[in-house]
């Protein structure tokens, strides 16, 4: 997890026409960015960094109350603020603007256009069009070092499989060399566009070599990947035992193998037992229960053997601590490094709560300086980097929580008018309690891809729930940022301004103590109407669970994981499944334990008072209660209007009576921020 940004070559023709000099001198410049180059987090961070504001031209209502409130307004008062109007669209599709904003950008001489096709001439556009910008920086770097001949498309998806994802079909000669190719593209959680594994499948195949394999299903998923090992590493490390007793005794045919091809594979090649540590580490693979740990003790193999679970346990707590220290990500790490280091610490702090309360003091200390740690280099990254996710693309998958409607409205595009899609937000969800509740979900029911999206701060309720059904940052929902009643609103103008009717989507809020079973049952009929096509769900129990913990995390995960057992949860994704919906699983914000530092004295002053977070609607009211409480940060008002100023409480403190323990959300640790983004489909 060590990728980091920086300006790379590729950046820098872009990042030329946005100079400090520049900025002083002209308020407003229009991009025609066909190819979503000004979705990269490197381009926008640089830009900022430069003096300017990004703010894409999708919707003339909105971009003309944004451009009218945050812009016009500013340069009447006589400030100064530079706009960068981006539209994703070709130089000659830029008449769709505004006309006053196009005829100042062309009298400023500040009309600009950039394409793949400039910056990368060897290559075909439309391939590359189709990758995570996030690859750019291998691309250009293989480019440069390769000065290729201008290639055609399937050569272009030959030199990035060979040199930006280091899959290359001529050197996978045995299983061993398909088994590390896959291992390495699976572990990476990089995101390799369809057309890419479609090639390399057809590569593949035309060697003749791998017809048994079912290539078509584990190669572009890394869930079925990941079952397909696990259903046969209890197989390899019985044959291994047989072997070593005197021969290989065949075990009773057929085997319980719900993928296609060899039984057998070489997990004890040096190439792929190099990955076999951290994937049981991490929680990738799930040790196997069948043979006696006992067997195994001392060799390479015991880390996929179930032993005592306390003793499992306590030593993948310790190697997880391991793994997430060698790869701490930094304040110049990406987005994606961040999410992967989020989902690593899910998992210790799902350990640690599973741990017995007398755990050894040194694993304590171990656990609390990880935290420290983390939250500290995490919050340096929020400051730093937060303001440009916004602007980031949605795809291959969103990065922020309010870009899931867009990414449902694109699938429901790719997959045509049959298609139906639901979204279930499970209010508070953090990442380590849907780790505990993936734990008890039934076994073989499933297809789950697991990524992360990072949630709107401050991270309350009515500011990101509200933000994934309005399908916009919360600026543009300011007069309702104090509730959430308006959410079924905003769901169905979302869905209808993108042409669908009202009577062809759900939205369904589970009430306050409503009864798990009797929400399902009554979503179910809805769920069945012949012309719903999208659902939005919230499922409130988590959060209600919550906002009524006193014994902290451990308290917290205990009752997550009653909750995830009684199988309301499974239930619910049966319905929906059944009823033919593709599904998204998502949180609007997680939680984390923090200890009181003592409640400020504010009043009606503030128009909001949570326990890791006060708003106010006066710099002067926020900055007179931040200077009482060392450490608190005053929050700039990224995404949200002007007038809700928040002031975020200390790093895993609280504004509570001191020296008392709660679990709660509305700041900016990496367990409220990165929230769990899943995709559920039924199991093969």
């Amino acid at each position: 997890m060590s990728s980091t940004l920086n300006s790379g070559t590729w950046r820098e023709p872009i990042l030329a026409q946005f100079s400090r000099d520049i900025a002083g001198v002209s308020r407003l410049t229009v991009v025609a960015d066909p190819d979503e180059l000004l979705t990269e987090q490197g381009i926008v961070d640089g830009i900022r960094q430069r003096g300017f504001e990004i703010v894409p031209f999708e919707d003339h209502v909105a971009f003309r109350y944004a451009y009218e409130r945050r812009f016009r307004e500013v340069w009447d008062n006589g400030s100064d603020t530079n706009l960068v109007v981006v539209l994703r669209a070709p130089r000659s599709d830029i008449s769709g603007l505004p006309f006053d904003l196009l005829k100042q950008a062309e009298r400023d001489r500040r009309l600009l256009s950039f394409s793949l096709a400039e910056l990368f001439p060897s290559l075909a556009p439309h391939v590359l069009s189709e990758l995570d910008r996030i690859e750019l920086d291998a691309v250009s770097a293989a480019q440069q070092l390769f000065k290729p001949e201008p290639m055609g498309e399937n050569a272009t998806r030959d030199f990035l499989l060979r040199n930006v994802f280091r899959l290359d079909p001529a050197q996978i000669q045995s299983d061993a060399d398909l088994l590390r190719a896959l291992l390495g593209r699976h572990y990476s959680g990089k995101t390799i566009p369809k057309s890419l594994d479609d090639r390399l499948i057809h590569l593949l195949r035309a060697t003749g070599r791998w017809h048994d394999w079912p290539l078509d299903q584990i190669v572009a998923s890394r869930a079925h990947f990941l079952e397909f090992l696990q259903e046969r590493w209890s197989i390899f490390v019985k044959g291994h035992l047989a072997s070593k007793e005197g021969g290989l005794h065949e075990e009773p045919e057929p085997y319980d193998l719900r993928f296609s091809g060899p039984t057998h594979l070489p997990f004890d090649h040096n190439d792929v037992r190099v990955y076999l540590d951290n994937l049981f580490t991490d929680g990738l693979l799930i040790p196997t229960n069948s043979i006696s740990r006992s067997l195994v003790e001392g060799t390479w193999m015991a880390v996929g053997v179930a032993g005592s679970q306390l003793a499992d346990n306590t030593s993948r707590f310790r190697k997880l601590l391991e793994l997430l220290h060698s790869n701490q990500p930094s304040t110049s790490s990406d987005h994606h490094t961040w999410v992967q280091a989020a989902s690593r610490w899910a998992e210790v702090v799902a350990l640690r709560w599973s741990l017995p309360g007398d755990v050894a003091p040194e694993d304590k200390d171990r656990f609390n300086a990880a935290q420290q740690l983390l939250e500290q280099s995490f919050y340096e990254w929020m400051g730093a980097h937060f303001a440009s996710l916004h602007s980031l693309s949605y795809l291959p998958r969103p990065v922020m929580v309010h870009q899931i409607p867009k990414y449902m409205a694109h699938r429901l595009n790719v997959k045509g008018s049959a298609a139906k899609l639901a979204i279930v937000v499970v209010d508070g969800l953090a990442l380590d309690q849907w780790t505990v509740v993936r734990q008890e979900m039934p076994p073989r029911k499933w297809v789950m891809e697991e990524f992360g999206a990072f949630a709107w701060v401050p991270t309350l309720t009515s500011v990101s729930r509200q933000s994934i059904f309005a399908g916009d940052p919360p600026f543009f929902f300011g007069q309702s940022l104090d509730t959430t009643r308006k959410e079924e609103q905003h769901w169905s103008r979302f869905w209808e301004d993108r042409g669908l009717r009202k009577d062809e989507t759900v939205y369904a809020c589970q009430g306050t103590l409503e009864d798990d079973d009797v929400f399902i049952a009554k979503l179910s009929g809805k769920l069945a109407a012949p012309r719903c096509r999208i659902a939005g769900i919230v499922v409130g129990t988590v959060d209600q669970m919550l906002h009524g913990i006193v014994t902290g995390t451990d308290g917290m995960h205990a009752g997550v994981r009653h909750w995830a057992k009684r199988g309301a949860l499974w239930r619910l994704l049966d319905t929906l499944l059944d009823c033919g919906f593709e599904v998204v699983l998502t949180a609007d914000h997680g939680n984390v334990e923090g200890i009181g530092i003592g409640k400020p004295n504010v009043g009606v002053t503030a128009d909001e008072r949570g326990e890791r977070v006060h708003v106010f609607p006066d710099v002067l009211l926020r900055s007179n209660i931040a200077a009482q409480y060392p450490g608190a940060l005053e929050w700039p008002s990224v995404g949200l209007p002007e007038d809700y100023l928040a002031l975020i409480a200390p790093s895993l403190r609280a504004f509570i009576s001191e020296g008392r323990r709660t679990v709660a959300h509305g700041g900016i640790s990496i367990e409220e921020v990165i929230v769990p983004f899943v995709t559920v489909a039924r199991s093969v």
